[in-house]
């Protein structure tokens, strides 16, 4: 269990979309722990937003991606720990698909269908922006 600091920690996370799919993976570490999620994790000191953002993907998927713009930012407060959370675009450049690190699972799932799973609290908020987006 993670101690909370008296300070906010920064989080960030990826939507990775392809072909009308997200790469969503589950939790194996808490917070959020079996639950379903971007890909993400905290930011190190010295580490530029999307360059954390980049390394969290590869990390928990073996997928190489480009980050883009931020498309949702908001936070994640328990009596464990405060999360300020950050997540971008991304595009998928390439790598293969295993789940690795904090991750157990990682799949791609099509976006209309990724509340079907169990997802983070705050999952549910990226989600309904990326669907009210206009697709290309």
């Amino acid at each position: 269990m993670t101690t909370r600091s008296d300070r906010p920690l920064v989080g960030v996370g990826v939507a990775v979309i392809d072909q009308g799919r997200i790469l969503l993976v589950r939790r194996a570490n808490d917070p959020g722990r079996g639950l379903w999620a971007v890909p993400g994790g905290k930011v190190d000191v010295g580490e530029r937003l999307k360059q954390a953002a980049a390394r969290e993907v590869r990390e928990e998927t073996g997928l190489l991606v480009e980050v883009g713009e931020l498309v949702w930012a908001g936070e994640h407060i328990s009596d464990e720990i405060h999360i300020v959370l950050v997540d971008f675009l991304g595009t998928l450049i390439g790598g293969d698909l295993a789940a690795g690190d904090d991750a157990d699972r990682a799949e791609w799932v099509p976006l209309e269908n990724a509340t079907d799973y169990p997802l983070t609290e705050t999952m549910h908020e990226l989600v309904a922006v990326l669907l009210s987006r206009p697709r290309s």
